[in-house]
């Protein structure tokens, strides 16, 4: 089984987040449809949290996922 991810990057390498593409979203696509979702929540909602996002996010089928986050490698 081949999973899609993306990742969510951060300035705190403790907020980054990864999630898996739903299935009926194009790889090429998934990066703008997750911007449109976190958009509207940020619009939707001046003093919104990253619970906000997550539901929103998984509403439209992208799924959060634990990762362990590497050393750098530069």
């Amino acid at each position: 089984m081949n999973s899609r991810l993306m990742v969510l990057p951060a300035s705190d390498a403790a907020r980054i987040k990864v999630v898996s593409i739903p299935a009926d979203v194009q790889q090429q696509e998934a990066f703008r449809h997750a911007t449109g979702i976190i958009s509207q929540v940020e619009e939707s909602n001046p003093d919104y949290s990253w619970e906000d996002i997550e539901d929103a996010l998984e509403a439209h089928g992208f799924r959060l996922l634990d990762f362990q986050l590497g050393p750098s490698i530069d």
